[in-house]
């Protein structure tokens, strides 16, 4: 039996990109209107917000971004960089804001995934200089309980700390 044919439903983006371009021009006249009559910037569109917490949200389960315990930051430093360039997008010059606040969104993640190493960094030479027994408590207890795994604990850090 053949079975005919249909047409595949196109899935629906995430975030309209026309739409999106449109909210973007609407805020840029708006903003200019303000800055013409002297008043102060007007808030950022509840849809421009909303685009920008969609775009780090799906771009924070992308593979090389999926796994990092701080994701939450990585989305809030992504959405602030948005606000803070918004500004800078320009539609004479690029008609894709989505590209453009995915790219934004992007360098911010590798930008945190740098600071949190660094601070892993910091807390594991404290760790080595200051010596185990000040970290840990080596006394076989933890909470009135055996606490046998902390001679495992300590060598998991120590190996860490050699690469």
């Amino acid at each position: 039996m053949i079975r005919p044919m249909t047409k595949r439903k196109r899935s629906e983006h995430y975030v309209n990109n026309k739409e999106f371009l449109a909210a973007l021009i609407k805020y840029r006249e708006d903003k200019e209107i303000a800055a013409a009559k002297g008043l102060p910037k007007p808030p950022i569109p509840r849809y421009i917000g909303e685009c920008f917490l969609k775009i780090a949200n799906h771009l924070s389960f992308k593979p090389n971004f999926v796994n990092y315990m701080f994701k939450e930051d990585m989305i809030s430093d992504g959405i602030e960089n948005c606000v803070q360039y918004i500004h800078n997008f320009n539609p004479e010059k690029s008609q894709n804001p989505f590209a453009y606040f995915t790219q934004i969104i992007h360098y911010a993640f590798l930008r945190r995934i740098q600071r949190e190493k660094r601070q892993l960094e910091i807390k594991n030479k404290i760790i080595e200089r200051s010596g185990y027994s000040e970290v840990f408590d080596d006394n076989n207890t933890l909470d009135g309980s055996n606490y046998s795994d902390y001679n495992s604990i300590k060598d998991a850090v120590h190996s860490k700390l050699r690469y």
